[in-house]
């Protein structure tokens, strides 16, 4: 999330945090694609992570920022005098940083996904254009391969000082998240309160599909960390009270109300009041809610609150006004365009939708989370209900394409959008996730070596 909503409306009742979730109901012929990613920067000429002010005369973060700006025309984000990103012009995307300096492309709603992909070489374009001047360049990866934590930069933002404060208290690797993983997600729409169930629980359950298809994160701290996705792995011991399956999302009577149930007992982050974030961390969005924070006595919750509330909550798919698909790694820029790609096949076709939970309808909570336990070491060797996810994910695969294909969005060549698949296609093919891959190159090409899997994976 770029930037944190201001709206000082006050909440009056359960039904109005309820009503602006429903607000983002949409007639599917409105129904759009937001496709965030985010990526490494790196110096080139030691592989060092850049810091925000720059090193040894050569510009940082704040430089790129500031010639993206120069460069788009965009808005600049400001957090106490520094520019912690940029808003595109209405409806039109931003650029945003994660607390290690991970850079972030927060895409415009966009109907297809040739408009995605062009968004998607036109940002990298601009971004390396920036960058060169200053030695900079750009890995996908799901995890940082080099840098310890001591070695990876602060962005200064006030949020990120809270939660970096508040990660060791409620697990043991939310420092690892916040300033060593890298994801690509995308944001989808649905159509009504049944509509979005049917998504939330189809994309819930297939998550841990789309860990292991794009898992890319084999390397920490130049080697081999044993998983296939360690960002995967970073999530399952980070918050558990923010993340996860959402096992209620099963239960029968799912709803709006539902989730806005379990998010009103989350512990929040901060409320942020003016240019100031007040932590709040450990009290419930109820008790600022009924005007009862401790923290800050008689202060009440604004529908600000609420937005900003819902973009701390980090479970494996994610409802706001959209659903965002959280379970992947990021990588290569084939990979950024292949995961829209795949939900929006699957999510976005009623036929390939329904067969899809026709695929998932029978596994259980215990089956869904053993699953997702399984995947960050052992990616598409992983099984559920007794089959293997690589034969599950040919499948799956096979819906996403069909889907595609049915929405018969064509680019100016005449291709539908299913050739984004070609990647996850590839993977199937050979039997290997781009992780095994890197693995093998390591123990091989590489000679042991981590380096490469920057300067090979650079966008």
């Amino acid at each position: 999330m770029a930037r944190d909503v201001s709206d000082s409306t006050p909440v009056g009742s359960k039904d109005e945090l309820i009503s602006w979730i429903a607000a983002g109901e949409k007639p599917a012929s409105s129904f759009r694609i937001g496709t965030e990613h985010e990526k490494f920067p790196f110096y080139r000429s030691d592989l060092a992570p850049v810091p925000y002010e720059g090193r040894d005369g050569a510009g940082g973060i704040r430089a790129l920022l500031e010639g993206m700006q120069q460069r788009l025309g965009w808005e600049p984000i400001t957090d106490a005098g520094h520019i912690i990103g940029l808003a595109g012009p209405e409806g039109g995307g931003a650029i945003s940083l994660e607390p290690g300096g991970q850079f972030e492309l927060s895409g415009a709603p966009l109907a297809t996904l040739h408009e995605t992909q062009s968004e998607l070489a036109a940002h990298i374009a601009d971004v390396n254009e920036v960058a060169a001047p200053h030695g900079i360049a750009f890995a996908g990866l799901g995890a940082s391969p080099l840098w310890t934590r001591a070695e990876t930069p602060v962005m200064p933002k006030g949020r990120y000082k809270i939660m970096a404060n508040y990660m060791p208290k409620v697990g043991t690797l939310g420092l690892d998240m916040m300033f060593r993983t890298c994801t690509v997600q995308v944001n989808l729409d649905f159509g009504s309160e049944a509509d979005m169930v049917r998504k939330l629980r189809v994309s819930l359950a297939l998550q841990p599909l789309a860990t292991a298809l794009f898992a890319a994160s084999p390397f920490l701290e130049r080697k081999l960390n044993g998983f296939q996705s360690l960002r995967s792995e970073i999530w399952r011991h980070t918050d558990n009270a923010r993340s996860g399956m959402l096992a209620f999302a099963f239960d029968e009577g799912m709803s709006y109300e539902a989730y806005v149930d379990w998010a009103l007992d989350v512990p929040m982050y901060f409320v942020k009041r003016g240019d100031t974030y007040h932590d709040v961390t450990g009290a419930s969005f109820r008790d600022l809610f009924a005007g009862k924070l401790a923290q800050l006595p008689g202060e009440c919750a604004t529908m600000s609150d609420w937005a900003n509330h819902l973009s701390t909550l980090f479970p494996e798919v994610r409802l706001k006004r959209f659903l965002e698909m959280r379970g992947a790694d990021a990588g290569p820029a084939d990979m950024l365009a292949a995961l829209p790609a795949f939900w929006v096949g699957l999510l976005y076709d009623q036929t390939s939708l329904d067969a899809a939970w026709e695929i998932v309808k029978g596994w259980s909570n215990a089956e869904r989370q053993a699953l997702r336990d399984a995947v960050p070491k052992q990616g598409l060797a992983a099984t559920v209900a007794g089959r293997s996810l690589g034969e599950i994910a040919a499948e799956v695969l096979e819906l996403s394409r069909a889907g595609l294909a049915r929405r018969a969005k064509r680019d100016a060549s005449g291709r539908d959008e299913s050739i984004y698949l070609s990647p996850l296609q590839e993977i199937l093919a050979r039997g290997q996730t781009l992780a095994q891959v890197l693995e093998e190159r390591y123990r091989g090409a590489w000679g042991g070596k981590v380096e490469p899997a920057l300067t090979e994976l650079t966008l």
